[in-house]
Order: C-alpha cells, then structure tokens, then sequence
C-alpha cells in the first residue's frame, strides 16, 4: 500500500478575487467556477489540510469606482462588504454540496445569515476540519479584502497564504501587453515594494513582510496548480517572502 504524501502545510489561507467567480460570465458567480473551486477545496481538506478563504466582491460591486463619481467612499466600501458576504455564502453552498463542512464568519454583523468573525472560534472551527469563509473584509471601509487577507492569516497562524490570480505569477511587467515581461520564482517583500510590483495593496504587503507571512501567487484557472502548491511544489507560481539568499529570480 503506498502512502499518500504529507502536505508541506497544514493551515492555509487562500484569497480569491469576486471576479475569480465570475468565470466567462459578465457579472455575478458562475456554478461551474464555485463547484470546481470546491472540488479542489476538497482535495486539500482530504490530505488534511486546514483550509480558511477570503473572497473579493468585485463580480458584484465595487465602491472604489463609484466613489470616483461622488458617491460617498465609506458607503461604498460597505456594499462592497456585503457584496463578499453573498460570494462567502455562494462558496459556502458549494463547498457543503461537495461534502465538507463550512463555515461564513463576517466582519461585520450579520447574525441571521452568518457568524461573526472571532479568531479563537474560526481556529477551533479549522481544527475540526471545517473550511472557513471570511467575509466582509476587515469590517471597515478604506481596507482591501487582500488586507484582510493577510490580517486573517496571520490572525489565524496559518503556514501560507495563497493569492489565486488570472496569470500563473508574478511578472516584471503585464504579461497581457508585454511579452519580454519576465515571471519570477521568488521575491522578498522588500523587492515587491521597491519594484512596485502589482501583487496586492502596500498594507497587505507589509502586514505580511513584518509578520513573516509567507505568499504564494499562484493562476487559479490551472487545474491541480492549488495541490501541488500545498503539497510543496517550488515551480508552481512565485513565492513572496522574507528569505534574502534566494531573491529576485
């Protein structure tokens, strides 16, 4: 009988983008996106791994673009709160539906339709094997669901956290638009911030650099890409830490 491998981490975190849901739609979630999502969530859940997720709301609302055009910032941002709330539960359904159980913990109060975010709680609820839906951001305005993110991993202990994005990396430039842009295997924080680097937001870079908190961008569309990630596959995406012995390459 052959023994099945042992995951390189036992908690991680994932972030994944409102449009991530979206798939080849124009607005709002696609059942097959979140099924397969769930399908790969289960995957981690059955080598027992402790699997937490923070989700945009972007496939739904975005407060940053209306602020733009007069309406008030903090309004904004609390739709697009509620927004990652109707994705959490979205997600929730189909990681149920798939035969494991969930749980949607909101930052901001919501009782009847979710829990409310308490860190010892949303622990135990990983220790038990449940998979954890972080919803509502940080629970307050001006603060992206990538900062929220790093806040929840590293509230959470986790080993790792994971940014799903639409391209397999990390790149010097676009490479939508460039095609000299050139993907890196591994940066520091550091390199990031200095290189201005399009990853996530400098307040959830830097709650990651100065919590050593390490990340891993990785393309979502990829089939299997999330395990072999979790299992310790090093050419899969680009890690983003705080290790200056291997940087920049």
């Amino acid at each position: 009988m052959t023994d099945k491998p042992i995951p390189s981490y036992r908690r991680v975190l994932l972030k994944l983008s409102g449009e991530a849901l979206m798939g080849r739609e124009q607005f709002g979630i696609s059942a097959d996106v979140v099924e397969r999502l769930a399908g790969e969530i289960r995957e981690l859940v059955e080598a027992r791994v402790q699997v937490a997720l923070v989700v945009g709301g972007g496939n739904i609302f975005r407060g940053v673009g209306l602020a733009g055009r007069g309406m008030d910032r903090v309004t904004g941002d609390q739709m697009g709160m509620l927004s990652t709330v109707i994705n959490a539960l979205a997600l929730q359904d189909a990681i149920e539906h798939a035969g494991m159980n969930a749980r949607v913990m909101s930052a901001v109060r919501i009782n009847q339709v979710c829990e409310d975010y308490i860190r010892r709680r949303a622990i135990r609820h990983l220790e038990k094997g449940r998979v954890v839906v972080f919803a509502a951001g940080t629970g307050n305005p001006f603060f992206t669901t990538d900062s929220a993110a790093s806040l929840r991993a590293i509230e959470i202990n986790a080993d790792l956290m994971l940014k799903a994005t639409k391209v397999d990396g990390i790149y010097s430039a676009d490479p939508m638009s460039d095609a000299s842009a050139k993907r890196y295997t591994h940066l520091t924080y550091d390199e990031v911030i200095d290189q201005r680097l399009a990853v996530m937001d400098t307040t959830a870079i830097v709650l990651c650099r100065d919590n050593g908190m390490p990340l891993r961008v990785f393309d979502i569309n990829s089939p299997g890409d999330l395990m072999q990630v979790v299992m310790g596959a090093d050419d899969v995406g680009t890690l983003v830490d705080n290790n200056t012995t291997r940087a920049n390459r």
